[in-house]
């Protein structure tokens, strides 16, 4: 089976060995972004699981905060919008009301959770546009393949199925091709979102929380 389909590749039109060719190299694109995305969602994730267990354990924000600045590199979002919202709260706190404060640290730390979105969205269009546009690539190969197959039968004086089978089976591997590169990315690509969305609502939560807990007397003793 495997002989027979390499020579049918080899035996196709030029146009669908481009074709099947441009598939690969997307195929490859499409699984580097898979996969890294899916190691850096996921630690981002754990970051931020271990951050909400030593923030809610934490008795001094000030305190906490100086601690967790040092480790910003190794973060996940949650802990670098609390630094961003802490750095802005404490510089305005001594100058400006207590609500003015609260307000420009939640204006931060919601802007800083735009770029933390971003930067987690980063290349997933791509799989969205691999998933869209593969079974189009491949599709153009097999019209191809079939007009030309169909050409090549002009000639003959009979035409049978023996005849027919191998320049239709050439121009379907382009699409079998393209279908095989599109689903993984179209299934990559709403798992990886579904995995966005859950972060984005875990930042909501804690922006809220943040903002609630800046408000609160209780963080004048702690400040």
């Amino acid at each position: 089976m495997n002989t027979e389909l390499i020579h049918l590749i080899a035996s196709s039109t030029w146009l669908v060995q481009l074709v099947l060719i441009l598939l690969f190299l997307t195929s490859i694109v499409s699984w580097t972004i898979i996969v890294s995305k899916s190691l850096y969602l996921n630690q981002q994730l754990k970051a931020d699981h271990q951050f909400s267990i030593d923030f809610r354990n934490a008795d001094d924000l000030n305190a906490f905060n100086k601690t967790n600045r040092e480790s910003l590199a190794k973060s996940g979002p949650l802990l670098r919008i609390f630094v961003v919202g802490m750095k802005e709260f404490n510089k305005l706190s001594m100058a400006s009301s207590l609500d003015k404060s609260v307000q420009n640290a939640r204006r931060a730390m919601r802007s800083k959770m735009q770029k933390e979105l971003d930067a987690l969205e980063h290349l997933l269009a791509w799989l969205a546009s691999i998933g869209s546009v593969s079974p189009y690539i491949g599709l153009l190969g097999t019209t191809w393949g079939i007009m030309h197959a169909f050409l090549g039968f002009a000639d003959l004086q009979q035409v049978t199925l023996a005849k027919v089978a191998p320049g239709i089976a050439e121009a379907l591997i382009a699409t079998a091709v393209g279908l095989f590169v599109a689903i993984p990315a179209v299934l990559a690509y709403n798992h990886l979102s579904s995995k966005i969305d859950h972060i984005a609502n875990n930042l909501e939560t804690f922006i809220e929380d943040m903002t609630n807990l800046l408000q609160s007397p209780s963080l004048s003793m702690r400040s």
